[in-house]
């Protein structure tokens, strides 16, 4: 049987069903799911029953996997394996965060609008997230998207953002909740990298935003401008009918287009309830400024 797709709108988010992605795939079910990847950007598979290895290995039909960044701290503990993303609210034996954990603490910035991954020089193709635990209420994850939100642009401000670059750094948007206990290593690797601000998509050819709350300046801009800018963006990218509320149930993948959405997670009682939420995420094939054919300097 074919996979089934049902659209949540025309253009964006869609749930897949006739398809079990735990097991190896054959190429008419990979070719429906990219082409209904292309056209919805989030896709919703309903009981989807992975271990670890199974979910990666399913992600890696997108391409290659990055490399948790909790993995640049060298105390830090990992839960999962290091090509998973832990974004639950659990530590290493699977205890409930402490208020003023550490990782805790980092993860609260998941609940900023954002993209992932933004902040390395070569970003985030999609991301795979896979509900093993949800709390009863809450929790839910926004997705925003922003080929629709540059669509209905003014043509002033398309104009106005063509070429601009953005420096992107996961410690400005951890700045943004107070949080700042980065190490050395830390630092390093989390240095500010070059993204543009509208980017074509190679697969659709469509213009996208391409912004998220790791972005701390925009080269040749005076901050007051370029934060004032990155708000009224935001802003506009996030009204209502470009956003898609999901409501997690246990079991279920969803499968974004980093290139071309943002996201948040939604408050829940986190000190209550136990959330295990498991993420690989596939690396973009070059940076933005490159696919965009911007010659940027690194600084």
């Amino acid at each position: 049987m074919a996979i089934t797709v049902q659209p949540t709108t025309p253009s964006f988010a869609a749930e897949v069903g006739d398809v079990d992605l735990a097991r190896p795939l054959g190429p008419d079910d990979l070719a429906a799911i990219r082409a209904a990847f292309t056209r919805y950007a989030v896709l919703v598979f309903p009981d989807q029953h992975f271990d670890d290895d199974s979910q990666l290995d399913f992600a890696r039909n997108f391409g290659p996997l990055e490399t948790t960044v909790f993995k640049a701290r060298k105390e830090h503990k990992l839960r999962l394996h290091e090509n998973m993303a832990d974004v639950g609210n659990l530590d290493a034996e699977n205890r409930i965060l402490t208020t003023n954990d550490r990782q805790r603490l980092y993860n609260l910035g998941n609940r900023l609008w954002h993209t992932d991954s933004s902040f390395k020089r070569l970003p985030a193709y999609c991301s795979l997230l896979h509900a093993r635990s949800i709390p009863p209420i809450g929790g839910h994850t926004e997705f925003a998207d922003m080929r629709a939100a540059y669509d209905a642009l003014p043509d002033a401000t398309k104009r106005r953002i063509e070429g601009l670059v953005a420096e992107h750094s996961i410690m400005h948007s951890r700045a943004k909740l107070g949080f700042a206990d980065f190490d050395e290593g830390e630092r390093e690797a989390f240095r500010p990298v070059p993204q543009v601000m509208a980017r074509r998509l190679q697969d659709s050819g469509r213009m996208s935003l391409y912004i998220a709350s790791h972005i701390g300046a925009i080269r040749g801009m005076d901050d007051a401008e370029a934060k004032a800018l990155v708000e009224e963006l935001t802003n506009h990218a996030t009204q209502r009918q470009f956003v898609y509320s999901h409501r997690w149930r246990v079991n279920d993948l969803v499968i974004w287009d980093d290139r071309c959405t943002m996201h948040r997670g939604m408050d829940f009682d986190d000190q209550r309830y136990a959330r295990d939420m498991r993420r690989a995420t596939v690396s973009d094939v070059a940076p933005t400024c490159e696919q965009m054919g911007l010659a940027v300097a690194a600084e």
